[in-house]
């Protein structure tokens, strides 16, 4: 009995201990440091420096030696990729160009100056393979934008598409923070619309394509059709709301190649209540214009010199002297070009006012100048594309718009009892 007892004290103790051990190693390994997952925009900046971190993107570059291995990774946060060394004995086969990666190792000062900052990986896990064969873009090779467009599921990982595509979310985003910050309330205005809004472009019409559908009938009951401007439901918010915007796409349905004719895009479109004259209107357009091009210069520079580099040469000569000008505006309207006038403007932006009075919509102010007949209208015209935004003060005078409408667009009339502009870019 006393034999008995002995044994199962011993079985006891060795099962503690080994519960002891057991429970030791966990805590040892649950207490180890998980390495930081940095964006590759944050490592090339040297954010946690000396730290073990943890980088995941697409590999753009492998270059294996006899005792180290070069790759440069990118995750598309930056146009400069992250130079990650490691040992030749990490090297695989499945590391290849285009291949998805994640990269385990200390954040160190790089010797070189091209690069501040370089990852020493400890280890490399290859998430996701690509075949350097059939992948159609090569390290060495410098590819035009008519090849590269014929990829569209991979023309984001050039830097030409993911700088454009950086720039625009950050012009987005500065085009939002303005109208937020100058107390415009954003509306979503519909994509399909029965709203032709007076004839601004051909319209592509809605219909189900279900083959139930009867010829003739009308989902909608009425003609529907993608927007080509919000404008008509801003105008009846701003009945409510002194400073409205929407911000979303508009559809052309113009067949035609040219960069100013495009099926869909997005348009900035502002209706401003209680503006008493144009100055009121250029303020906000050329504060815009501002805002949005210094957000992007501050958070794309490097983006924006790709292109001033291999795009467009010279023109961020033209982008500086614009942002160090103020807009000229009350320029008469001339027969050229509008690249011409700008170009005689000293190529800054240039506001053109005071428009034919025949030529714009019904809704612009009468500036009541007989003989020469003239809108409260303008258009910010920039080097380079011409006309960026164009807008009007709007009629609020109940017998001048009754007299060129007739009986037409009741509810226009009704909501006019209040000055108000508005402008689309």
């Amino acid at each position: 009995m006393f034999q008995s007892a002995a044994k199962t004290l011993s079985v006891a103790t060795t099962t503690a201990a080994t519960l002891t051990r057991g429970t030791s190693f966990s805590i040892r390994r649950y207490c180890q440091k998980t390495p930081a997952t940095l964006r590759v925009s944050e490592a090339v900046s040297g954010a946690k420096l000396g730290a073990n971190v943890k980088v995941q993107g697409w590999v753009r570059s492998v270059r294996p030696q006899k005792a180290n291995l070069f790759l440069h990774v990118n995750d598309g946060s930056s146009l400069q990729s992250l130079q990650v060394v490691a040992s030749s004995e990490l090297d695989d086969p499945l590391l290849t160009l285009g291949s998805a990666v994640e990269v385990t190792g200390t954040l160190r000062k790089s010797p070189r100056q091209r690069q501040p900052f370089e990852l020493e990986a400890d280890r490399i896990h290859v998430v996701g393979d690509c075949d350097p064969v059939d992948f159609p873009f090569k390290i060495k090779e410098r590819h035009s934008l008519e090849y590269i467009r014929q990829f569209p599921h991979l023309r984001c990982r050039t830097n030409a598409f993911s700088s454009l595509l950086r720039i625009r979310s950050e012009a987005t985003t500065a085009v939002h923070s303005y109208f937020k910050e100058n107390g415009f309330v954003q509306i979503h205005t519909p994509v399909i619309t029965s709203n032709d809004c007076e004839g601004a472009g051909e319209l592509f019409q809605v219909e189900p394509s279900s083959p139930n559908n009867e010829e003739g009938e009308k989902f909608f009951s009425v003609p529907a059709f993608l927007t080509v401007s919000g404008q008509l439901h801003l105008e009846v918010m701003s009945g409510a709301f002194s400073r409205v915007y929407t911000f979303g796409p508009t559809f052309r349905a113009e067949n035609s190649q040219s960069r100013r004719h495009l099926a869909e895009f997005y348009m900035v479109e502002a209706e401003v209540s209680f503006t008493q004259s144009l100055e009121d209107l250029t303020k906000v357009m050329e504060d815009m214009f501002r805002s949005a091009t210094e957000h992007v210069l501050a958070h794309c520079a490097e983006d924006v010199d790709l292109f001033h580099k291999h795009v467009t040469p010279g023109h961020r000569d033209t982008v500086d002297a614009m942002l160090k000008n103020r807009f000229p505006w009350g320029c008469d309207l001339q027969t050229e070009h509008e690249k011409h006038l700008v170009k005689h403007c000293g190529n800054i932006p240039v506001f053109v006012t005071d428009y034919p009075y025949d030529l714009k919509p019904f809704y612009a102010r009468d500036n009541l100048d007989h003989p020469e007949h003239t809108a409260a209208a303008v258009d910010l015209l920039v080097p380079g594309v011409g006309e960026l935004c164009g807008g009007s003060l709007r009629e609020e005078r109940l017998d001048l718009l009754k007299a060129r409408l007739g009986d037409l667009f009741l509810f226009y009339l009704m909501g006019s009892n209040n000055c108000r502009s508005g402008f689309l870019k």
